[in-house]
């Protein structure tokens, strides 16, 4: 007798082949696997090319820090964040004083949620910089104009802002975006780094800080990079509606964790509550951008405090 297998099985199979070939590169705040983002095929092989390249670079010279930066960057834009923190962490283990190393790892630690790790790389890479002149940082992903906008030491002190603030060690926070923000030399960066410095400032309580913080934002900047993070700080200027900071992607889940963030520092915790699960439940394709990991970290801690409430009664 033949067995002719069923589209159930069938399906079955599937689903454990891709579960197989698609293992999680980290768990989210909140205990779920998280895969890589599928990728569109033209961008996927164009990324793979750019890998390619990279990793040939690699094998010519594996001494070169810089062949080891890019290799490591490359593997990351494919979704590999695991394994770009190996390729990171064997050249720092060749290159022990190479503040770049510590920055891209740190970055990498984010995004795995490995946050006390990023902070201890990014504070690493802030002391191998301390005293010496700034320098750009080139894209790995070029803007629409090829320019790029951020440098060696403001993209440290972000990130170890940012691992901070996601922490909700917001005077820590404060401290970091502070220093980036004296660093910051163009529109783009400006805008990136105030956006972090004022919604810490309004989770501090320092409400007057924050509106002068909103001072040299002005109509009319050149931002070529992050307009999502402009249009947030329009919007806390009163220059812009609610209902008009609606985008897809990354620029999406920005927007949303910033008006989630903002109902819950102006007193509406339920509104904000279900904007942040709204980011977590809707838009996880974003799990590797920064206003996703926020809204995930905020779920986190409201998940904790009710853990905490119901145990107490």
């Amino acid at each position: 007798m033949v067995v002719r297998p069923t589209l159930t099985l069938i399906a079955f199979v599937l689903t454990l082949v891709t579960a197989y070939a698609q293992q999680p590169e980290t768990l989210s705040l909140l205990g779920k696997p998280l895969v890589a983002p599928s990728l569109p095929d033209d961008t996927r092989q164009k990324l793979e090319a750019d890998l390619a390249a990279a990793r040939a670079a690699y094998e010519k010279n594996p001494e070169d820090p810089d062949a080891v930066i890019w290799l490591g960057r490359r593997t990351a834009y494919l979704g590999r964040f695991g394994e770009a923190i190996e390729i990171f962490t064997r050249g720092i283990e060749a290159h022990p004083n190479e503040a770049r190393l510590y920055r891209h790892r740190g970055h990498r630690f984010i995004t795995i949620r490995k946050f006390d790790l990023a902070i201890k790389d990014l504070t690493k890479a802030a002391q191998l910089v301390e005293g010496k002149e700034d320098e750009v940082e080139p894209d790995g992903q070029p803007n629409e104009r090829n320019v790029p906008t951020s440098t060696l030491q403001t993209n440290i002190y972000y990130h170890l802002g940012l691992a901070h603030y996601l922490k909700a060690e917001f005077a820590d926070a404060l401290d970091a975006y502070r220093k980036c923000l004296a660093l910051s030399k163009n529109p783009d960066m400006v805008v990136a780094t105030t956006n972090w410095l004022y919604m810490t400032l309004e989770r501090l309580g320092r409400h007057d800080q924050a509106r002068e913080a909103l001072a040299p934002i002005t109509s009319g900047m050149d931002v070529i990079e992050n307009k999502a993070y402009y249009r947030l700080l329009m919007f806390y200027k009163g220059q812009l509606s609610a209902d008009t900071l609606k985008d897809k992607g990354t620029e999406g889940v920005t927007l949303a964790y910033g008006v989630a963030n903002h109902d819950l520092y102006t007193g509406s915790q339920d509104k904000a509550k279900a904007g942040f699960k709204q980011i977590v439940e809707k838009q996880a394709a974003q799990w590797p951008a920064f206003g996703y990991i926020a809204a995930e970290s905020e779920m986190a801690r409201f998940a904790k405090a009710d853990r905490k409430k119901h145990k107490g009664k």
